[in-house]
């Protein structure tokens, strides 16, 4: 009878204006989920144009205590990903507000630099983090195409603008300069992830920085977590059993959605479009590099 009470009153305060109401201590969630990169009608994930508007509503919410990134996300494009974190670092420091972030199943690569725009990084033990490295991948068809009879005509202006060309077969000061790319990025990502570590990290560059991949206990050993927990769990024991968990949509729902409570429908393109199946496909083949 007591919870029955309590629950009543909760409901008859909630109708009271804002000012009379009692303040409990809100906590801003964000979901950040997929692959990251240019995101399209054909293909879904993380971009700064996707994730700011969300990111900015966050650091608006009002009794505002933390924001909360729930990241699940196996990486993608570094550009997009960086975009993202100094995005976050900024609304974080123009809002003096505490960032934490939680990784579900992966936050690997792009994924795990996203994480580290969080002040504290938790993680479920079973997690999978890191892959702090730079890669690229493609095909070459050069001998395909010789075995159909096919020429390839390629025409430029400036020596290098058909580098790596997958009809032609691949140079090395081609490979030499995709390298030196790799290098300058891998360092970027490095410096960012000591920057915001600092001491917490444990163990030398060479195998934290290697791209392999950790379970999430290893990575509260290796420093590149602080601890083993949930969003909920967590919340409650920095700011109490009565913290307000907000989730903030990625899509601002329209005017009838937020009047009836319900979150927006994302548009999902049809699995008989090739370029669909083609996005899915590219999206799948970055998830499967974990075992997910």
């Amino acid at each position: 009878m007591p919870n029955v009470l309590s629950a009543a009153a909760e409901r008859l305060r909630s109708l009271l204006p804002r000012r009379f109401r009692r303040r409990h201590p809100v906590v801003a969630v964000v979901r950040l989920s997929g692959a990251i990169g240019a995101v399209m009608p054909l293909r879904t994930g993380l971009s700064i144009a996707g994730t700011a508007p969300a990111l900015e509503r966050a650091f608006s919410v009002p009794d505002l205590k933390a924001v909360a990134l729930v990241v699940n996300s196996p990486g993608g494009s570094a550009a997009q990903s960086h975009l993202i974190f100094q995005r976050i670092r900024a609304l974080a420091q123009e809002k003096d507000t505490p960032v934490f972030a939680f990784v579900e199943d992966v936050a690997a690569s792009g994924g795990y630099m996203i994480a580290c725009a969080g002040d504290e990084i938790f993680a479920d033990p079973s997690s999978l983090v890191g892959s702090i490295g730079v890669v690229s991948a493609g095909f070459g068809f050069e001998r395909l195409i010789e075995r159909f009879g096919v020429e390839r005509r390629i025409h430029t202006a400036g020596r290098n603008k058909a580098m790596l060309d997958p009809f032609r077969p691949e140079q090395p000061e081609d490979v030499a300069r995709l390298k030196e790319i790799h290098t300058r990025v891998h360092g970027a990502f490095t410096g960012l992830v000591r920057e915001r570590r600092g001491e917490r990290l444990k163990g030398d560059g060479e195998t934290l920085f290697s791209g392999l991949i950790w379970s999430g206990a290893e990575a509260v050993d290796l420093g590149l977590v602080d601890g083993l927990g949930d969003l909920r769990s967590v919340m409650r024991e920095r700011f109490g059993d009565k913290v307000v968990l907000k989730l903030v949509p990625m899509a601002r729902p329209g005017l009838l959605a937020r009047l009836l409570g319900r979150e927006p429908v994302p548009q999902v393109a049809g699995l008989l479009d090739p370029g669909a199946t083609l996005a899915v496909l590219e999206e799948r083949a970055l998830w499967a590099r974990y075992g997910l």
